[in-house]
């Protein structure tokens, strides 16, 4: 953060300090100060959601949602969630902190779905496909998330608190409620929601989802780490192949890809659905292509395989043939998904959370998740190798278990109804393309020592010629 170009009054000051320390929010490392904050509505008395909207030098502006609870005193076991102080009407102050991390707060919101309140500007609403919430309990803050904050009550619910937040529906609450109408079994069950509405820093009167509450996962397993677990075992044995160990994830693999197909193709019913071709494939295309030039101006190593990797979204530009889009994951990767005892759950239909909220609730091609999941299958065979030097026989072995996970996803896709992603080739290719090239530049900011990984992706793509078999 910068300091504003004129002096803020404390309170906004430590409103704007707060904000730079949370994982959550994104202006971190650009240029950016508070414009205004308004409070949406009380939950209960001392208890509220604020609004904080941040410009930044380059014009743009962001709104974050901010829940408070406020004390007349300092509370030590709430030293970590500080916000900062406000002054009342008489000259005293208030203490301010975090009000997702008290647990007596948090009360409110699990109540207010299970009741169904509305408080002032603040609606909760139920699925209309739950007649009764679990029985939830005591509190607890997922710790792990970094775009959103989500509650656990009890092992029943787990409330999901958007922390940028636009106007409109989220797609995450609109999505699992059309999953949920169809009787889809993949999902987390959707129990309900929150929605305010204030004015924003401009003056326009701004309506938004909040917060969505669902059925929580208690004994399910992150997918991210039963592939993990998959490739920790492959790479204990040293003479045998992927399909030769007993951690084989290959069976998983493709029983994903079947829980996806069916996922899209309920999707494909429940809401709005469409086709691309000419300008608009062309358009898609020139994103991609922009997106490709701006990262290799960035990251040298990618620069000579620009020129091959071109060619993948030129041919995704001349494809003669429309590309049917629908409603989609947007974000979907092996952190995404949990394994239950009945099956593979997809989680968080919110999209990339960085994108306009227009754009995430757009229409695309369910390549685009096929894709996704493609390049999350390759990370999870080479991250172990990430801080290692180069070792030519793990490689060939990540390789290997990569390409056995990827057909069997593939695979699973198909027989579950799905048209069968290795058949659409020049689609195929310029999406994981695409994710890729995200991948190189979000590498080369973060964690430099794993640009390795998708660069051995860009170097297999570059070589790859999808029109052969298209």
């Amino acid at each position: 953060m910068s300091a504003p170009d004129t002096p803020d009054p404390p309170d906004r000051l430590e409103l704007a300090g707060y904000l730079g320390r949370q994982r959550w929010f994104a202006g971190k490392g650009r240029n950016w100060q508070v414009a205004g904050a308004a409070t949406v509505g009380e939950l209960a008395p001392g208890v509220r959601i604020d609004t904080v909207t941040v410009k930044y030098d380059d014009g743009g502006t962001e709104t974050y949602q901010v829940p408070l609870v406020a004390y007349p005193t300092p509370q030590e076991q709430l030293a970590h969630a500080y916000v900062g102080e406000e002054s009342e009407v008489d000259g005293s102050r208030r203490h301010l902190y975090d009000a997702l991390q008290d647990k007596d707060a948090t009360v409110h919101w699990f109540e207010g779905v299970a009741e169904g309140r509305t408080v002032g500007n603040l609606a909760f609403h139920r699925d209309p496909t739950i007649s009764e919430l679990p029985p939830g309990g005591p509190s607890i803050v997922v710790g792990a998330e970094q775009s959103n904050t989500s509650v656990i009550f009890g092992d029943t619910v787990i409330v999901k608190v958007f922390r940028k937040v636009s106007p409109g529906i989220n797609p995450d609450i609109e999505v699992h409620a059309a999953l949920a109408a169809a009787g889809s079994t993949h999902i987390a069950a959707p129990l309900g929601w929150l929605e305010g509405s204030w004015t924003d820093a401009t003056g326009e009167r701004v309506t938004a989802s909040l917060a969505m509450a669902q059925s929580f996962l208690k004994d399910a397993t992150d997918g991210w780490e039963i592939a993990l677990t998959s490739v920790r075992d492959l790479y204990a044995e040293a003479d045998l192949h992927a399909d030769e160990v007993g951690g084989d994830f290959a069976g998983e693999a493709q029983r994903l890809g079947a829980a996806t197909a069916e996922v899209h193709a309920a999707l494909a019913v429940a809401l709005p659905t469409g086709r691309l071709e000419g300008k608009d494939l062309d358009d898609l295309a020139d994103g991609m292509r922009t997106r490709l030039e701006r990262t290799a101006t960035e990251v040298a190593e990618l620069t000579p395989y620009v020129e091959a990797l071109r060619t993948a979204f030129d041919d995704l530009a001349a494809l003669d043939t429309p590309v049917e889009v629908q409603r989609v994951h947007g974000d979907f990767h092996l952190g995404q998904v949990m394994r239950t005892l009945d099956g593979w759950k997809l989680l968080d239909f919110e999209g990339e959370p960085a994108r306009p909220l227009a754009e995430r609730r757009g229409l695309e091609s369910p390549v685009k998740d096929v894709a996704g999941m493609l390049r999350s299958f390759d990370y999870a065979a080479r991250h172990l190798l990430a801080d290692h030097p180069f070792d030519p026989q793990r490689e060939y072995r990540a390789t290997e278990w990569a390409e056995r996970n990827r057909d069997a996803f593939c695979a699973g896709y198909a027989r579950a109804g799905g048209a069968d992603p290795r058949m659409q080739p020049v689609l195929l290719r310029a999406f994981e393309t695409d994710k890729a090239v995200y991948e190189v530049l979000y590498e080369a900011r973060n964690r430099p020592s794993w640009l390795q990984i998708p660069m051995a992706a860009i170097r297999r793509l570059a070589a790859a010629d999808a029109r052969v078999s298209e």
